[in-house]
C-alpha cells in the first residue's frame, strides 16, 4: 500500500501517562469545585492542549497563576525551586513528571552533591533542561553544539554528561565524541528514551523507501523537530504538519508515490489517525494533492484575493462565451479614453478636504500602548487613587499602592506606565511602581553582568532553599548555595541580611537564582588577596585564635589563616595547644614562612615569650632546695617541672636514702616533692636534681639536738618532727589523722632519721668506753 505508518508513532509512555493522570485531575478538581490548571502547556500539541482545555485543564505560566487550585506539573518536570512554589500557591499539585526525566534528576542531583560538575547534552532553553539544571547543586553547562565543547573550562574534566530524553541519537553520538576528545576523563550517561531511539531507527528506514514523509506533530514540540530532521536528511520532500488541515499546503499523490508516515511523542492517537485517514481518502479516490498546479501559483492567488474580486468584468466572457457582443463593449469603452484627452479640458485638482474641529480633536490625542512610560500631569488625589492627565481622551488612573512618590500633589508631572490602555470600562491603568521595578531589575542585571554583589535577606525557608527579596526581587538560593558547609537548618537564615552573588537569571520571567557560598567565596578571594599583600616574613601580628588541632593551633590573620605548630607553641615540649591558648584569644605571633602558592602560612607563638632558660643559673643556683611537683616518670629518674618550660631530672640513684627498684613505688606525677639542685648546664638544657639530699640536708639541720642529755634530746626530735615539710605536701590529709598512711617519701625520712639517731647512739657509747 503507497502510504505506510511507522509502527511506534504517537504518545509514548510518558506522555499517555501525563495526559491520562492531568484529563483525571481535570475530572476530581471539578468533583470537588476547584479550577485545574497545568504549568505550561501539557504537551506541545495546540490540538491537544485544546481538547484538554475543553475538558478544563487551562495552561498558566507561573505557579501563582494557580492560586486555590489543583495545578498540574507537565512531563518536561521542574526544578525544586519551582515545585515549592507550586506547594505554596496552588491548593493540590499532581506531578506527571515523565519518569526517565525524574531519573535524570535524581542522577544529577546525587552526582552533584558530591561535587562533581554536570554537562547537560540538549537545547538549553527546553523546559526539561531547565528542570534538570535546577536540580544540579555544583556547576552545570549545557552543550547544544560542537562549537560549546570548545568553550568549556578545564575543570570539568572529571564532569558527569547527562542528555535531554529526546535528544537524537546521532545528537549524542556526535556530541559524546567530542567531548571525549577533549576530556578523557567524564562519566558518560546516555538518558535518551528509549522510546526516542525506535521511533528515530523506524523513522529514519522508512525514510529511506519512502517518497514523501509526513512527521505529524506540534511545531513547538523539540521531538517533532528532530524527528522531522531525521526523516529530512534521506528524504528531502519532508512535511511536518500539525493535522489534516496541514496536508493541503503540500503536493501528494499517495496513489503513485510511497508516502510514510511518522508522529511525534506528543502527537495524540486521534490527531495521527486524521491524518492517515486523510491519506488513506486521497488514495482510494485517486486524488492528487492539486499534482498540476504548483504551489507557487496558489500561494499567490491566495495572497491577492482582493485583485481577482475587483475585475468582475473579465470573468464575464469565461462564463459566458455564447455572448461575443457583450466582450466587444468593454474593449471599446476601454480604448475610446485614449482618443480624448485633448479634447476634454483638464480637471481641476481636487480641493483639500476641509478638516473639522472634531478630526484635530482625534489628531491631538495620543496614540498609547501597554507597557509604555509617559509623562502626565496629577490632576485629582482620592484616598484609593490618582488621576493623571496623560493627553489621552480619558485620564489614567493610578492606586494609591502604585504610587512611589507618596508627596506628589496635585498640578505635579510624574512619570507612569501605561498597565491597561482599556480595563474594559474605558479606563487606563496606570503604574509607578513598575517603572521603578524596572529600574531595579536593570541594576540587577547590571550587577549581575559585571560579577557584582548584591545584599538580599531571607523571607522563607522552602523545600530545596531560600527564599529571599534583593531590593523587591525575589531570588532563590539553593540549599547547597548557603553557605560552604553542609546547613542543617534553613531556618536560621530567615530575617538574615546576607550578601549573595546572582548565579542564574530568567529574564522573561523575572527570576533570579542567587548564591551566599561564592559571595562569601569571592568576598574571602578579594579578602585574602589584601591580606596577603601586607605579609611579610619576619613580622610580628595580631591574630585570633580560631581552632586546636593535635599538631597546633589555627589564627585569624584577618582573611587568612595561619598555623602554630605544636613545635612552635611553647618552650616547652609537652605542652598542649589547648593548654597554652584560648579559642578567640586575640595574641601577637610572628611569621615564620610564606608559602603564596599554597597558601600556607607557619607562626610561631613561643618566638615572642622569654627563653625560660636564659637565666636559670642565676635563679637556680647550686644547692637551693625547692618545692615543685613531679610532671612525669621515666625508667632512669623523675621530671621536676621547675618552672613553665623548665624542667629538672632526679636521677633514681636520687630520688630515696635507700635503693629503689621501681621509681613507680615512690613517686607519682603531680605529686609535691623537696628537691636540691645539683647542676645546672643551660646550654644542654639540663638540670639535675635530688630528693634524697634535699631529705638529708632538712635532717642535718637538726641533727645537733638529737644525741645527748633527755630532754635535750626529746626537745631536738620535736624541733625536727616540727619543722619537716608538712604532710600536705605530700596529700589531702592532716598529719594528725590516725588513718592517713604513710607516704613512701615520709617512710624513706623516718629511716633516714632513724638510722641518724642509732648512728648517734652508737658514737655515744664509744666514746664513754673510751
Amino acid at each position: 500500500m503507497p502510504v505506510e505508518v511507522a509502527a511506534h508513532a504517537g504518545f509514548c509512555s510518558g506522555v499517555a501517562r501525563a495526559v491520562t493522570r492531568a484529563m483525571e485531575a481535570a475530572k476530581t478538581a471539578s468533583a470537588q469545585g476547584m479550577r485545574a490548571f497545568s504549568l505550561g502547556e501539557l504537551i506541545h500539541n495546540p490540538a491537544a492542549v485544546q481538547s484538554l482545555r475543553e475538558q478544563g485543564l487551562v495552561p498558566v505560566e507561573e505557579p501563582e497563576d494557580a492560586a486555590g487550585g489543583m495545578l498540574v506539573i507537565r512531563s518536561h518536570g521542574v526544578s525544586p525551586e519551582v515545585y515549592a512554589r507550586c506547594e505554596l500557591s496552588a491548593g493540590q499539585v499532581v506531578d506527571c513528571t515523565c519518569p526517565l526525566v525524574h531519573h535524570v534528576q535524581k542522577l544529577v542531583e546525587e552526582s552533584s552533591g558530591r561535587g562533581v560538575p554536570v554537562i547537560i547534552l540538549g537545547d538549553p532553553e527546553h523546559p526539561e533542561i531547565r528542570g534538570i539544571r535546577g536540580w544540579c547543586r555544583s556547576e552545570c553547562r549545557v552543550v547544544q553544539d560542537e562549537a560549546d565543547v570548545a568553550s568549556l573550562p578545564d575543570r570539568m574534566e572529571h564532569a558527569l554528561v547527562v542528555c535531554q530524553t529526546t535528544l537524537a541519537p546521532s545528537a549524542w553520538d556526535g556530541l559524546a565524541a567530542a567531548l571525549l576528545r577533549r576530556f578523557p576523563g567524564l562519566s558518560l550517561s546516555n538518558t535518551i528514551c528509549g522510546a526516542t531511539n525506535i521511533r528515530q531507527a523506524e523513522a529514519e528506514a522508512l525514510a529511506k523507501r519512502a517518497d514523501r514523509m509526513v512527521v505529524v506533530g506540534g511545531a513547538k514540540s523539540a521531538n517533532t523537530r528532530k524527528l522531522a530532521e531525521t526523516c529530512r536528511k534521506w528524504c528531502p520532500e519532508t512535511y511536518l504538519v500539525e493535522g489534516a488541515a496541514d496536508l493541503k499546503r503540500h503536493r501528494m499523490d499517495p496513489s503513485r508515490e510511497l508516502i510514510g508516515i511518522t508522529a511525534g511523542a506528543s502527537t495524540p492517537a486521534w490527531s495521527l489517525k486524521e491524518v492517515v485517514d486523510f491519506m488513506y481518502d486521497q488514495e482510494l479516490n485517486g486524488q492528487a494533492q492539486n499534482p498540476q498546479e504548483p504551489i507557487q501559483e496558489q500561494e499567490e492567488q491566495q495572497a491577492a484575493p482582493e485583485a481577482q474580486d475587483s475585475e468582475p468584468q473579465a470573468e464575464a466572457p469565461q462564463a459566458e462565451p455564447a455572448q461575443p457582443e457583450q466582450d466587444a463593449a468593454p474593449e471599446a469603452a476601454a480604448e475610446e479614453p485614449a482618443t480624448e484627452p485633448e479634447a476634454q479640458p483638464a480637471a481641476p485638482a481636487p480641493a483639500p478636504k476641509a478638516t473639522s474641529f472634531m478630526d484635530e480633536v482625534a489628531a491631538s490625542i495620543a496614540r498609547i500602548r501597554n507597557g509604555q512610560t509617559v509623562t502626565g500631569k496629577i490632576v485629582q488625589i482620592t484616598d484609593d487613587e490618582v488621576s493623571v492627565n496623560i493627553g489621552y481622551k480619558s485620564d489614567g488612573l493610578l492606586k494609591r499602592g502604585e504610587m512611589v512618590d507618596k508627596d506628589a500633589r496635585v498640578g505635579d508631572e510624574i512619570e507612569v506606565e501605561i498597565v491597561k490602555v482599556n480595563d474594559g470600562e474605558g479606563n487606563v491603568i496606570l503604574s509607578q511602581r513598575n517603572i521603578v521595578n524596572r529600574k531595579v531589575w536593570n541594576d540587577l542585571m547590571e550587577k549581575y553582568h559585571q560579577g557584582e554583589l548584591v545584599e538580599g535577606v531571607g523571607k522563607e525557608a522552602v523545600k530545596g532553599g531560600l527564599l529571599a527579596t534583593v531590593d523587591g526581587v525575589r531570588a532563590f538560593i539553593p540549599a547547597s548555595h548557603l553557605s560552604q558547609r553542609y546547613v542543617e537548618k534553613i531556618t536560621q537564615f530567615v530575617g538574615q541580611k546576607m550578601k549573595l552573588k546572582i548565579i542564574e537569571v530568567d529574564e522573561s520571567k523575572k527570576r533570579v537564582v542567587a548564591s551566599r557560598k561564592e559571595a562569601m567565596a569571592q568576598e574571602s578571594a578579594v579578602l585574602k588577596d589584601s591580606v596577603w599583600g601586607t605579609l611579610e616574613e619576619g613580622a610580628v601580628v595580631r591574630g585570633t585564635v580560631r581552632r586546636f588541632t593535635n599538631f597546633g593551633a589555627f589564627v585569624d590573620l584577618g582573611g587568612v589563616d595561619g598555623l602554630i605548630h605544636v613545635s612552635d607553641l611553647s618552650w616547652n615540649r609537652s605542652a598542649v595547644p589547648s593548654e597554652v591558648l584560648q579559642v578567640n584569644q586575640e595574641v601577637e605571633v610572628k611569621i615564620l614562612s610564606l608559602d603564596r602558592e599554597r597558601e600556607r602560612i607557619a607562626l610561631g607563638y613561643k618566638q615572642l615569650q622569654a627563653r625560660p632558660w636564659d637565666n636559670v643559673v642565676e635563679k637556680y643556683p647550686v644547692g637551693t632546695v625547692l618545692n615543685r611537683k613531679v610532671v612525669r616518670l621515666s625508667s632512669f629518674g623523675a621530671f621536676v617541672e621547675l618552672e613553665h618550660g623548665v624542667d629538672g631530672l632526679v636521677h633514681i640513684s636520687q630520688v630515696a636514702p635507700t635503693r629503689v627498684e621501681k621509681i613507680e613505688d615512690v613517686l607519682a606525677p603531680g605529686q609535691e616533692v623537696a628537691v636540691k639542685v645539683l647542676a645546672v648546664d643551660p646550654v644542654a638544657k639540663r638540670i639535675s636534681l635530688s630528693i634524697r639530699e634535699a631529705m638529708e640536708d632538712s635532717a642535718l639541720n637538726y641533727s645537733a639536738e638529737i644525741p645527748g642529755e633527755g630532754a635535750e634530746g626529746e626537745e631536738g626530735q620535736d624541733s625536727y618532727q616540727q619543722d619537716v615539710p608538712s604532710p600536705a605536701s605530700y596529700g589531702n590529709v592532716t598529719r594528725d589523722d590516725p588513718n592517713r598512711q604513710e607516704t613512701s617519701v615520709e617512710a624513706a625520712m623516718r629511716r633516714a632519721r632513724e638510722e641518724l639517731e642509732a648512728n648517734a647512739s652508737r658514737n655515744a657509747g664509744e666514746e664513754t668506753e673510751n
